[in-house]
């Protein structure tokens, strides 16, 4: 601007010079050319002025929409997160004005209510103790479990209008929304029994819905002495009692894994996995790195349905260093390996290591569920139901749907695919595998009732910075083969071999329904 100011007096200068001197014959045609010439630069102001008014407006268009769609984002994908957040401090103002709701299993009985004293004093209560501690949890000492997760709709109200208004001017509090689970009593019960004075865990699973029937952890805590009982539980390391194994532990899966092993196999063998084959002598070496099968057992020849049966460590290690790394990690990483599970209680991801360039070893070592691998029990009650349910994994859910204190309904809650993961072919190899394991493989304790049953064990060994050793057993897998009803993980901390720990404590989970529960549904 200043350099065209300045073009101006200069041509204002010239021209009161060219009206003192003498006339100049050209001088209308340098007049229209001076003219030409201020026009010119008056409609280039202008078109700067206009793209920066352009460019300031779609900014401002652009942080309009920003902000709509935050506001959006806040209101609706992150409320239940807000409301239930321990810090949001209207949390406080809805306790003095709604006494907190009960939550329901789904045979109809109290797992947590609030008793309200003469005096008006409330307290939270638990009447199955420590049978439900770690999915339901406490709200003494700070929340967990669905106690904290859903707070926000513990403390709503969706009461009719002339109640709340009644409690109002009766000055008192209205009652809160019950929460009404997906869990089974009788089903639980028999999950806790199972593990016995166990460390580990049982997750239960309905296939076809996503369902959690039953989770059970061990060790546990009472929830209605948390308080008396809260300095003893947070400084007991040896057994982290407050700690729910099912979602956050991180085990080595041991052979339960060579279930999506067998499933990588088979994607890059498509036409020919039939023709894998294996002579096991107990043991395989390569490079520095040397496997045994359990207790040195000696398998001899084996195709891939028979080494899966046996579970032989020897086949499978060899099985590691066949297939294409990239591509199995991707296989379980679409099985939520490296990803967070798709339920809101808290829980640890699931971990897959192996690289593109990784060693023999390392490969080995994945390839039977060992090394750096690592996963929940929760996890591999997924990978049992997607088996289950003919490759198709559910979103799982615990509550069925949310109701107001006399029994109408607030929020029905119903299946929601997540993704198809196999295809009907591989299901049908793979479940052909588990039914052998069960009939005639490591998990024939459960076999001779009256119900099929299909799965894969495996025995895990750990080793911790302090020394310690062991080897946990595992059992996953699923009720009645053909038409399956229960997806069930075991998980048992030193409990030796699959087959000598978890898969009775799985059987006794399968017999409860099939003779008893199944007829009450």
């Amino acid at each position: 601007m200043k350099n065209i100011m300045k073009s101006r007096k200069t041509i204002d200068s010239t021209r009161r010079k060219g009206r003192d001197a003498q006339a100049d014959p050209d001088e209308d045609y340098l007049d229209q050319d001076y003219d030409d010439y201020d026009n010119e630069e008056e409609e280039r102001i202008r078109r700067i002025k206009n793209k920066v008014l352009v460019r300031v407006s779609y900014l401002m268009v652009a942080l309009f929409l920003s902000m709509a769609g935050y506001l959006i984002y806040f209101n609706v994908v992150l409320r239940d997160d807000i409301n239930n957040n321990q810090y949001n401090t209207k949390q406080s103002a809805y306790q003095e004005q709604i006494i907190r709701g009960n939550i329901y299993s789904a045979d109809g009985n109290v797992l947590a209510q609030t008793d309200i004293a003469e005096d008006g004093t409330e307290s939270r209560s638990y009447p199955y103790s420590n049978l439900f501690a770690h999915i339901v949890g406490y709200a003494t000492n700070g929340k967990s479990g669905i106690e904290s997760v859903h707070n926000y709709d513990l403390l709503s109200s969706h009461a009719s209008i002339l109640d709340q208004i009644r409690e109002e001017k009766l000055d008192t509090k209205v009652q809160g929304d019950s929460l009404v689970l997906t869990l089974n009593t009788q089903l639980q019960q028999v999950c806790y029994d199972a593990l016995g004075d166990n460390k580990g865990a049982i997750v239960v699973l309905e296939p076809s819905t996503g369902k959690v029937l039953a989770m059970v952890s061990k060790p546990d805590f009472n929830p209605n002495t948390i308080e008396q009982d809260w300095d003893a539980l947070i400084n007991d390391d040896s057994n982290s009692s407050l700690f729910n194994r099912a979602l956050q532990g991180q085990y080595p899966p041991g052979s339960t894994f060579k279930i999506l092993t067998t499933l990588e196999y088979i994607r890059e063998h498509p036409d020919d996995y039939q023709n894998f084959n294996y002579t096991c002598n107990g043991s395989i070496s390569k490079e520095d790195v040397r496997i045994t099968c359990y207790e040195g057992e000696v398998h001899g020849y084996e195709n891939l349905e028979q080494a899966f049966v046996h579970s032989c460590n020897g086949a499978f290690a060899q099985i590691g260093m066949e297939v294409n790394n990239d591509s199995y990690r991707k296989l379980c990483e679409s099985f939520l390996f490296n990803k967070d599970l798709p339920i809101d209680l808290p829980s640890s991801q699931s971990l897959f290591r192996l690289s593109s360039n990784a060693s023999y070893g390392e490969e080995m070592m994945t390839a039977i569920g060992q090394g750096e691998t690592v996963v929940s029990p929760f996890e591999m009650a997924l990978v049992a139901a997607t088996v289950a349910n003919g490759g198709t994994m559910m979103n799982p859910y615990y509550i069925d749907h949310i109701e107001t204190y006399d029994g109408d309904i607030v929020k029905q809650y119903a299946p929601v695919k997540y993704k198809e993961l196999m295809s009907e072919e591989e299901v049908d190899i793979l479940s052909g595998f588990m039914k052998e394991v069960v009939t005639d493989g490591t998990a024939r304790k459960i076999s001779g009732e009256e119900y099929t049953a299909a799965g894969k064990t495996g025995s895990a060994e750990y080793g911790s910075e302090g020394g310690a050793e062991g080897t946990h057993s595992w059992f996953v897998g699923y009720l009645d083969a053909e038409n399956p009803k229960l997806a069930i993980s075991v998980i048992i901390e030193d409990g030796g071999s699959g087959s000598s720990s978890a898969v009775p404590a799985a059987k006794m989970v399968f017999d409860k329904w099939w003779y008893e529960l199944q007829y009450q549904q």
